[in-house]
């Protein structure tokens, strides 16, 4: 039986300074000062369209700000933002609020300005401590800013705050990238995301690929760092995730990873939606241009479809297995509305080939599953 999940908001704003040559996200390079009252009330009307179209009357579990670079908006556009957000749903005192904010764009001001609007949880993209490889990535920030932004964000009265680190970088050797990981650790972030650079479709990088290093070195990077990580008190509960402690994981990736629903507002921002009445799932993407976007003629949405039950059990698995903590069939028959027997027999077959445990019904992917997670992932196709 198809069940309603926890509800998230996750918030676009698509310019930054610069594009960066590995970024495949709805980004465009600042030309002009931003319209932040004009943006809103599009994002208001926009979100208001949502919560209409799907008859929304649940709270919501997390809201996520993301870019682009949100940091570039002011703290007076972010709070009237979220004072707005607020108004539209019932009120949840444990709401998780992230923004997410670039080291070249911030001062101790303006991370205390996020706080006092409402952020509770920062998550600032260093990428790497090192500046030639800052320079490589395009990045307009350098290590010392990458490092006063770490030490801004633990002070300025944000519950937690994440730093994004990149491993895999050109020409990176072994131990370079754990002095990366050694100078992220020494920060004290409660969160760490640490992940592999990888080379995507309609990049600059995808365009003329820079020389990563190879798979074994690779592997050695993440076996050593996954080491050094453990032995300063981080726990890995996601593929690339790591946090000081349950409290400090990130509610709303948890909640994709889970299959959980989320209205997406903002240019070219994707949502999922779960009507259990109707035992049907919604997927929605709005316009992805700010200047169509913020066409007074046009509306917001540009596609919306729906999930297919055959394309269910892939979606749920792609999502589900890049968590560490187990499910179970029901976990599966809750967030699909299908019964578990649409996926017995490649379970079945993923067990065999040690890609998957179980025990007691509750189902999790093994070391050697983590590592070949895309031939796990492909049984359920």
């Amino acid at each position: 039986m198809l069940k309603s999940p926890p509800l998230s908001l996750y918030i676009h704003i698509p310019w930054c300074v610069q594009k960066c040559p590995y970024c495949d996200f709805n980004s465009h390079a600042l030309k002009s000062d931003i319209d932040e009252q004009l943006y809103i009330k599009h994002l208001l009307a926009d979100l208001d369209s949502d919560i209409a179209r799907f008859n929304i009357n649940r709270p919501l579990h997390s809201i996520f700000i993301g870019g682009g670079t949100p940091s570039l908006f002011s703290a007076t556009a972010i709070k009237l933002l979220l004072d707005e957000v607020k108004l539209r749903f019932a009120n949840n005192p444990e709401i998780e609020i992230t923004l997410e904010a670039n080291p070249g764009t911030v001062e101790a001001g303006k991370f205390e300005g996020f706080s006092n609007a409402g952020v509770n949880r920062l998550s600032v993209g260093v990428q790497s401590f090192a500046s030639d490889k800052l320079i490589k990535l395009g990045r307009i920030h350098d290590s010392e800013q990458a490092t006063r932004a770490a030490e801004i964000a633990s002070t300025c009265g944000v519950k937690s705050f994440n730093l994004d680190l990149m491993h895999g970088l050109e020409n990176q050797s072994i131990e370079h990238a754990l002095d990366d990981l050694r100078q992220a650790i020494a920060l004290k972030p409660k969160h760490l995301s640490w992940y592999q650079l990888t080379i995507e479709p309609n990049t600059a990088f995808y365009s003329k690929p820079p020389e990563l290093p190879q798979d074994d070195t690779l592997w050695e990077i993440q076996e050593q760092g996954f080491k050094l990580l453990a032995a300063a008190g981080y726990q890995q509960y996601e593929v690339s995730a790591f946090s000081q402690g349950e409290e400090f994981q990130s509610k709303h990736n948890i909640n994709y990873w889970q299959n959980g629903d989320y209205l997406g507002i903002g240019c070219g921002a994707h949502g999922k939606i779960t009507c259990a009445a109707e035992n049907k799932i919604y997927r929605t993407v709005k316009v992805k241009h700010p200047k169509g976007y913020m066409d007074e003629e046009r509306v917001h949405l540009d596609h919306l479809t729906e999930v297919s039950e055959a394309e269910r059990p892939f979606e749920y698995m792609m999502n589900r297995l890049r968590l560490f903590k187990p499910f179970s069939l029901t976990d599966f028959e809750q967030a699909t509305g299908l019964s578990s027997d649409y996926i017995s027999e490649h379970l079945r077959t993923a067990k065999n080939k040690k890609l998957l445990s179980e025990n007691q019904g509750q189902w999790q992917t093994t070391l050697h599953g983590r590592r070949y997670l895309n031939d796990l992932l492909e049984l359920f196709i």
